[in-house]
């Protein structure tokens, strides 16, 4: 079970986990040593009459020897976890930056409880493979051969046993690992599935509690609980079998060995101080294979886990989600380089943004959720996209925002492939205020000036007020600092509303995306973030994704779309006047103030 993966990521950590080995080493070389003094000591005060005073120094000899084991064994242990500790935390902090760069596209298509089971259960489950599986791996390979070392000079008829029945135990946890394996990867799985389904009620605990189905998802989660401790008994049974055969192995084969002695004592072909020796080696020689086996099951939950980790990592980014370049450089028509800013062409009079003939796929064998859309945004223009559910509205803002790529055709921004520019600056110069916005846990303050941590006190106030939040803020216990909880709780819907909003006029982008932006606003709410919104449109383009029609009768021009594809596009009187589907949209909606 050696994961060439696993352990190309300890290469940070190279010397600690040599240290580790090398202390190992050491610890069976002072045993080497232990058991040469002890059996002299013994030998020679038992039959050849020693006294103490010619002995007198051995004892405190092998007493050193015992503390510098205990001290090498501290420094191993020290040097194994800080090993494993590192790499966790690399490992850690690399899953989630690729979790976060495959963006939300990725998140909604996994169970979150899986993910979040990944990053922190499956990470922590690596700490047995790398402080203890990984390094005892190596020693079982050196140690054995150190000790047949001084055994086979010594007497060759017990280093022969001990090196034919040393290579029982690795065959065993071979045979055994086939089974094992299976179990282990099972625990894992229904470990997953069960922190998985417990998020699930614990998020969805309203709607349960509403419809009265609390009881049917408590059952659920017994059934799931009651197939991993099924899977973690069946796993434990095996590993408290293997146990008991690789202890069984080991004393067997150390018994045969001192029978061996024994035999050759009684008949003079050995001296004691040699079969003393020999007899105190022969447990050293199986430790290291032993420690192996009790720890080959935690290796093999590392293993298990890891196949899970580098599966996620192993998921494909945009060509250049790590490009740190604030610019990009272009060969202008004279073949000279330019270093083009992109603030400053979004910004630029002549700013467009072009989709031609774009396509999407989801996932192979469904259907395109957009389907050759020809699409053009233009600077100070305000677009809204409405149509039925489902049509490819959110798709667009996706495609824009660039948490997918098209799967045909190509988007351009004044003339260049947008795949071409930093994602990092692109998205600086974009704002969006999703329909059901996420507030962290944190004060209020500081979720604001997510938008632009830089910003001011006047300048954190003024997106506020522009936001429609600053008066409501203010009646809160701490105003500004008042600490919310995970997902914005102690705020309505409306306000965290208004919350998205404010962080979005504090970053002050020159791209605005609004996915209906005002739907949880009371009117008069509605009608004062109206107006901020219609100033904040002054000069910059505007994506309204809109569900309520009564939203986008001042924009510019409404595309309408319907199964991935734009089926009509103009202002609202002109679309009213074709009578096609807009026509029909807004009659159904009658009863909005159209």
């Amino acid at each position: 079970m050696f994961d060439k993966r696993l352990v190309r990521e300890g290469r940070p950590v190279f010397w600690y986990l040599l240290l580790t080995v090398g202390m190992g080493i050491g610890i069976a070389l002072l045993a080497v040593a232990q058991a040469w003094f002890f059996s002299r000591i013994v030998a020679e005060v038992f039959l050849e009459g020693a006294n103490l005073k010619t002995v007198w120094n051995s004892p405190f000899l092998i007493l050193a020897i015992i503390v510098l084991r205990a001290s090498f064994q501290w420094v191993s242990e020290i040097s194994a976890h800080e090993a494993s500790s590192c790499i966790k935390a690399s490992l850690r902090k690399r899953l989630m930056s690729h979790i976060v760069s495959l963006g939300p596209v990725y998140a909604r298509g996994e169970r979150t409880g899986e993910l979040i089971t990944t990053v922190v259960d499956g990470i922590e489950s690596l700490e047995e493979y790398f402080s203890k599986y990984l390094p005892q791996l190596l020693l079982a390979v050196g140690i054995p051969q150190i000790i047949l070392g001084f055994v086979f000079p010594l007497d060759w008829k017990s280093g022969l046993i001990l090196l034919l029945t040393g290579p029982l135990i690795p065959v065993f946890m071979i045979l055994i690992g086939k089974m094992a394996e299976t179990k282990s990867l099972n625990q894992w799985q229904s470990l997953s599935w069960m922190s998985a389904h417990f998020l699930d009620v614990l998020q969805g605990m309203t709607t349960l509690k509403v419809f009265g189905r609390a009881k049917d998802q408590t059952r659920v989660i017994e059934r799931v609980s009651d197939s991993f401790r099924r899977t973690t008994l069946s796993v434990l049974r095996i590993a408290f079998l293997s146990a008991l055969v690789l202890e069984f192995l080991a004393t067997m084969s150390t018994a045969l060995v001192a029978v061996t002695i024994g035999l050759r004592l009684v008949y003079g072909t050995l001296s004691f101080s040699a079969g003393l020796f020999l007899l105190l080696l022969a447990p050293e020689f199986y430790t290291p294979l032993r420690s192996l086996g009790l720890n080959f099951h935690a290796g093999l939950s590392g293993v298990n886990a890891a196949e899970r980790i580098f599966e996620i990592m192993d998921q494909p980014l945009m060509s250049d989600d790590e490009e740190k370049n604030n610019n990009i450089e272009k060969v202008d028509d004279n073949g000279e380089n330019a270093i083009r800013t992109w603030r400053d062409q979004v910004l630029s009079s002549d700013f467009h943004i072009s989709f031609n003939h774009v396509s999407l796929t989801y996932q192979p064998g469904t259907a395109p959720a957009l389907n050759e859309i020809n699409l053009s945004l233009h600077t100070r223009e305000r677009i809204a996209l409405v149509g039925p559910s489902g049509a490819g509205k959110t798709s667009i803002a996706q495609l824009l925002l660039r948490f997918i790529e098209p799967s045909e055709g190509e988007i351009f921004v004044n003339g260049d492939l947008l795949k071409t520019i930093s994602l990092e600056n692109w998205r600086e110069q974009i704002s969006y205020v999703p329909q059901n916005p996420y507030l962290f846990s944190g004060s209020i303050a500081e979720n604001i000036l997510m938008g632009r941590p830089s910003a001011t006190v006047a300048e954190l106030t003024r997106a506020a007020q522009e936001g429609s939040a600053h008066d409501f803020i203010l009646e809160l216990p701490d105003g500004y600092q008042t600490l919310l909880g995970e997902g914005g709780t102690r705020l309505s819907g409306g306000q965290a509303q208004r919350i998205a909003i404010a962080r979005a006029f504090l970053k002050d982008a020159p791209l605005l995306i609004l996915d209906e932006a005002t739907s949880s606003l009371d009117p008069e709410s509605e009608y004062a973030v109206q107006q901020a919104l219609k100033r904040l449109s002054q000069g910059r383009t505007v994506l309204i994704i809109a569900h309520r029609l009564s939203t986008v009768r001042q924009v510019d021009r409404i595309l309408v779309m319907e199964q991935g594809q734009i089926v009509e596009q103009g202002n609202h009187e002109e679309l009213m006047s074709e009578q096609g589907l807009y026509y029909r949209m807004v009659r159904e909606f009658r009863g909005e103030s159209i």
